[in-house]
């Protein structure tokens, strides 16, 4: 039997916030390449928005002319074959590496040294049909959780001095929670975390910036998941109402994507 299960429902919002003066963060959402990412720009006034929307440009680019030059399905099942997983992680992977480089040289085509100018996070997920699965790609403190079964799980690890010095039990005072130890754009490489996670019907994926996930507890954003089946509009707005309300001081991004199928 074929596999049929599918990232066939996307949604996301983006909110300044009651903050901040304007939006430096972006989103994709590519529903024929089972494509969403989320990107939270850095750099200054109007900078991290052309960050994070130059990057997300970039990715989409390169992911849309890996699909149309990707290899048919052999139609001899014992054919050699390269596995859809790999190729898709190394896609993006590439597709990364690219947003990096265009970023960079603008910093530098601008007088900006290793470490300075425009930058910005960079998380999303890709659906691999053919294997029931998805990609997951994360460079920065955006997160991905999955809402499976009534519990939500982090999906990815902060790439943040904060998450670095509770991880190795480092004495004194922790690091501000927003020091990046990467983003796309500031420097000359990145190495951008990579996995990839079986697909169940009904998993919700979302992905967010910390304007959510910084303010809201882990036991709320869960709650405010608990009706998976919602229309995914309202639960956006939910997830952004619910990070006012907790006085968010940040850009707010919300983006969900539903598995179905069976």
């Amino acid at each position: 039997m074929a596999n049929t299960l599918r990232l066939t429902e996307f949604h996301g919002l983006s909110d300044t916030g009651d903050v901040r003066a304007h939006n430096e963060d972006n989103f994709l959402i590519d529903t024929s390449l089972a494509l969403a990412a989320v990107a939270d720009g850095m750099g200054g006034h109007l900078a991290g928005e052309v960050a994070s929307r130059d990057a997300l440009a970039v990715l989409h680019a390169c992911v849309a002319a890996q699909a149309r030059h990707a290899p048919a399905p052999a139609a001899d099942p014992d054919a050699t074959n390269i596995n859809p997983r790999w190729r898709h992680t190394m896609t993006l992977l590439q597709a990364i590496e690219q947003a990096n480089a265009a970023l960079y040289a603008e910093n530098r085509a601008n007088g900006r040294g290793d470490g300075a100018g425009m930058g910005c996070t960079l998380t999303g997920v890709q659906a691999i049909a053919e294997m029931d699965a998805f990609v997951v790609f994360h460079v920065g403190d955006s997160r991905l959780y999955r809402y499976r079964d009534g519990v939500l799980a982090q999906l990815t690890r902060d790439q943040t001095a904060y998450q670095l010095a509770l991880e190795s039990d480092t004495p004194g005072a922790l690091p501000p929670q927003n020091l990046l130890l990467q983003a796309v754009g500031p420097s000359a490489t990145v190495q951008p975390d990579l996995a990839s996670h079986d697909l169940r019907h009904g998993d919700l994926l979302l992905l967010c910036s910390d304007g959510l996930h910084g303010w809201v507890p882990h036991a709320e954003l869960e709650a405010c998941l608990t009706d998976a089946d919602a229309p995914l509009p309202a639960l956006c707005a939910g997830l952004i109402a619910l990070a006012k309300r907790h006085s968010s001081r940040d850009n707010i991004t919300a983006l969900l994507a539903r598995c179905t199928g069976t």
